[in-house]
């Protein structure tokens, strides 16, 4: 029986998962991340479950893979040396940006760095008029005159982004085709290739940003390829993770790296999406919650949201523009700076602050015994109660309470007058203040009630705090699936093969060019089938279509589906009612009367969805007498004090049982924290639904 494997590099910890398409081998693994080397946790983690699950490598017929390494490169710094070259008199937008000020009021406010800086940005006498009209051919002496002055700064990578190339990407193409003779072992992109739509600030951005990390994604994933082959003896190809929720071949990742800077989140809310429809719960809010950060998303109709653009690098609070642009397809979601990890401290005017920082995997919290000595979430959990020391990762790591609690005592105790027990509670509630508050925003400025979603909850630390989370929002319910700890690694194997592609054609609706938007579709559709059908059959390939749209006027867009087919005059005035519907879904109101501008075309490419046949478990009524493991005492939220509350085996509770909490249920890789009232429900595959309705 063929199985399938998923490996999801985190900040803490690299998590596998190995099912066979039968569903009687679910096998899971977790191991610490080997931030030096990220592909050697995940051959570690790979050949450990699969030793442990008994499935040969040969038996493996699909692998897929979800990584942060991207991420860390860009945010750190520690990609090629990257040059850009532009249009003339163009050099410094990249760097003008969008002259938006994310805050007003701050006179320090700093924005992320150009990956490009300004002595290695180059221009090119060339112009194309918005119309998609050559003003200006460049001279292909003055492109080498450029490469030359590349080759005197030893450049490693270059990113080409010339005004207007998305209506006329000759000029480009010219220029790579040089870069390609003249520089063949230095990294390449150009715009037109990789985003070609308006808006120079984004699509320079957006750029610089791929090839910045493309050839680290080039030889990790590479390197990683030959590993899973050649140690692990894997003959499957090897798929990864994008940002907006579909996976990709290999060739197209090192293409397009940028497309897989959200890949382990994206992979989280794909999960959240799957197990969401199979429960019976389309609507409800993802919450995965790490060692680093934790992610929100809504997830409505079975869909996560989908964005056309996210920002990377946040310099401030993760507030939404001081990151730097990138105009990919993303599933739409919150970070939030606060992980197990997230380091909790009093600042200078004695107020309590948890994250951003984080320990990570190295040095790790202060109860790891690695050398970290400041004080995390995870510090916090274990003094409470919430975590077992003896049975962290089901036993095969232990936590030391004595070094959490001396950890909480001098940094955050004494300087606050609070004991340890106190100093732990505030650290706990106030990183589930500031996640419910995170998810709020997020919800609300999507349109959705959060009080009417359930709370999907999992990642290592997610199933800790979901419940207090959960009753900050008012949620009637959250649930916890099985294997929680590792669900973005099961989230991989959910995923569809899936591609956008998007072009720009700004018009009026009212006098849109059908032909033109007609042959648009025709050249996308053709090119994603060339992409699919190498791993997808032809009929099987399904494809989306999306509008961007706006009121005359006004500076941004929205996107809005449409039906596939050929476009003529009777989609004139479908197109503007699908607009107006999606508006005031957005903001509640329309313009009446207002002229409509279309901006861009964009489609999805979509294989099939990957059905997974799960375990079931055996029904054993409300015998729990098997399932408890002991009694433990943790702090309660209700009552501000120690209590002692039984403590479950996850994998010993059976199909139809009912508890009340509070309570603390057990598995290998994170922990279900009911520190107060609600009614506790097991369903046939081992999800708990807790019930808090009642409890308002």
């Amino acid at each position: 029986m063929s199985s399938r494997v998923g490996s999801d590099i985190g900040g803490t910890f690299t998590d596998i998962v190995i099912i066979s398409e039968d569903g009687a081998t679910f096998e899971i693994g977790k191991v610490l991340t080997t931030p030096d080397s990220p592909d050697e946790a995940v051959v570690t983690g790979i050949a450990q479950t699969l030793a442990a699950s008994g499935v040969q490598a040969n038996a493996i017929a699909y692998a897929a893979h979800a990584t942060t390494l991207f991420t860390n490169a860009l945010i750190e710094r520690k990609g090629a040396r990257t040059a850009l070259i532009t249009t003339k008199g163009f050099r410094d937008a990249i760097e003008i940006a969008r002259e938006h000020r994310y805050d007003m009021y701050d006179l320090r406010m700093e924005r992320p760095r150009p990956l490009a800086p300004r002595h290695l940005r180059f221009e090119l006498d060339e112009r194309v008029l918005a119309d998609g009209s050559v003003r200006k051919v460049p001279d292909d002496a003055d492109i080498l005159a450029v490469i030359e002055r590349l080759k005197a700064e030893k450049i490693e990578a270059v990113a080409v982004c010339l005004i207007h190339s998305y209506m006329h990407p000759a000029h480009e193409q010219r220029v790579g085709e040089l870069l390609a003779r003249e520089l063949p072992s230095v990294a390449v992109t150009i715009s037109s290739d990789l985003v070609p739509e308006i808006r120079e600030y984004d699509r320079t951005s957006t750029t610089l940003a791929n090839v910045y990390v493309k050839g680290i994604a080039e030889r990790y994933l590479r390197r990683l390829s030959r590993r899973v082959r050649e140690e692990l003896k894997i003959n499957s190809a090897l798929f990864i993770m994008q940002s907006n929720g579909g996976v990709c071949e290999i060739d197209s990742a090192t293409r397009y790296p940028i497309r897989l800077v959200e890949s382990g989140p994206a992979a989280g809310a794909q999960a959240a999406a799957y197990f969401g429809q199979m429960l019976g719960h389309p609507d409800l809010l993802s919450f995965d919650m790490g060692g680093t950060t934790a992610k929100a998303c809504v997830i409505a109709g079975g869909e996560p949201l989908v964005a056309p653009e996210f920002e990377i690098d946040r310099q401030y609070q993760f507030k939404k523009g001081s990151g730097l642009p990138v105009k990919v397809p993303a599933i739409e979601m919150i970070e939030i700076g606060t992980g197990g990890g997230s380091i909790a401290q009093v600042d200078a005017l004695r107020r309590l602050q948890v994250g951003p920082r984080s320990a990570g995997s190295k040095p790790g919290p202060a109860s790891y015994r690695l050398g970290g000595t400041e004080p995390t979430v995870t510090d916090a959990d274990l003094v409470l109660g919430y975590l077992d020391a003896k049975f962290f990762l089901g036993g095969k790591m232990s936590l030391d309470i004595e070094a959490a609690s001396r950890a909480l005592t001098e940094k955050i105790g004494k300087p606050l007058g609070l004991d340890v027990a106190e100093a732990a509670w505030g650290v706990h509630q106030l990183a589930n203040e500031s996640m419910a508050s995170a998810a709020r925003i997020h919800a609300i400025e999507r349109g959705k009630d959060v009080q009417k979603f359930p709370i999907f909850a999992f990642g290592g630390a997610g199933p800790v705090h979901a419940y207090g989370v959960a009753r900050i929002l008012r949620s009637p319910k959250v649930l916890y699936p099985v294997a929680a700890g590792v669900l973005s690694a099961i989230g991989l194997l959910t995923a569809p093969l899936a591609f956008d592609f998007v072009r720009s054609l700004p018009a009026p609706l009212d006098t849109l060019d059908l032909q033109a938007v007609n042959k648009l579709y025709e050249e996308m559709e053709a090119e994603a089938r060339t992409i699919l059908s190498r791993t997808v059959p032809a009929d099987k390939i399904s494809f989306r279509r999306y509008a961007d749209m706006r009121y005359r006027k006004q500076g941004y867009e929205i996107r809005v589906p449409f039906a596939v087919g050929k476009l003529d005059a009777t989609s004139i005035p479908a197109l503007r009612k699908n607009f107006e519907e999606h508006y005031r879904a957005l903001y509640g109101h329309t313009v009446p009367n207002a002229s409509v501008d279309t901006v861009s075309w964009r489609l999805v490419a979509l294989g099939p969805r990957p059905e997974l046949a799960l375990p079931t478990l055996p029904a054993t009524g409300t015998d729990l007498k098997a399932a408890l493991k002991g009694k433990r005492q943790i702090y309660l939220a209700d009552s501000r004090q120690f209590g002692e509350v039984p403590v479950y085996d996850r994998y010993k509770i059976g199909a139809g049982t009912t508890l009340n909490g509070p309570v603390v249920i057990e598995e290998r890789e994170s922990t279900v924290v009911i520190n107060g009232p609600g009614l506790v429900s097991v369903d046939e595959i081992g999800t708990l639904s807790v019930d808090l309705q009642s409890k308002r």
